[in-house]
């Protein structure tokens, strides 16, 4: 009898290990652990990026003047448009005209802090912020049509007739000379100091 019961009982358990075999195939493998991840370094704080180059003028910065000391008068010219032409030196003083016109000489006659008296080439006059102005020079035909010449010679062939109001880049004026030579379109010439507005008589121009 105990022999039997013994049988019964392998008998038993290896029926239990045979119904049981399905579920243990069936369950899934444990997945081996992963280890911690590690903590990632954080970025440095990105530098202030610097300040846009070519960045568009204002006639409400209040940053001092970097001029260096120059005379009264001088010429220079606008440059960017519009460039409000104020009554007085300052934001509160109203517009009394805009000028819509890149490039166009004008005549500085006075200055107060970072603001210029100008005086454009019909004679009006203004305040405007210095940012509004840079020392390139340039100049407007003035009178009849000017011929532009290609040696600095009254008897030197025509190159082009320039209109009245035409804005040159003045290149150079010799101190020794009526002659100046400019560019305009590209092409490069010489006109009179008398035939533009924007050239002192004995001025040179380097």
């Amino acid at each position: 009898m105990p022999t039997r019961i013994a049988f019964l009982s392998r008998a038993v358990l290896a029926a239990a290990l045979m119904a049981a075999a399905p579920a243990l195939a069936q369950a899934p493998a444990a997945a081996p652990a992963r280890p911690a991840p590690k903590p990632e370094p954080k970025p440095a704080p990105a530098a202030p990026a610097p300040a846009a180059e070519g960045a568009e003028p204002s006639e409400t910065s209040t940053a001092p003047s970097t001029e260096p000391s120059l005379p009264l008068p001088r010429f220079v010219s606008l440059r960017t448009d519009p460039v409000n032409l104020r009554a007085g030196p300052g934001v509160r003083y109203p517009v009394e005209w805009i000028y819509m016109r890149r490039r166009l000489p004008v005549e500085i006659v006075a200055e107060f802090e970072t603001w210029r008296q100008i005086r454009d080439p019909d004679g009006a006059e203004g305040w405007v912020h210095q940012s509004m102005l840079t020392g390139r020079r340039t100049g407007i035909v003035k009178g009849a049509a000017q011929g532009l010449r290609k040696t600095n010679t009254d008897a030197s062939e025509t190159l082009a007739m320039l209109e009245p109001g035409v804005i040159v880049d003045i290149l150079r004026c010799a101190a020794d000379t009526p002659f100046c030579r400019v560019e305009v379109a590209g092409l490069q010439g010489w006109l009179k100091r008398d035939q533009v507005w924007g050239v002192y008589p004995d001025e040179k121009i380097e």
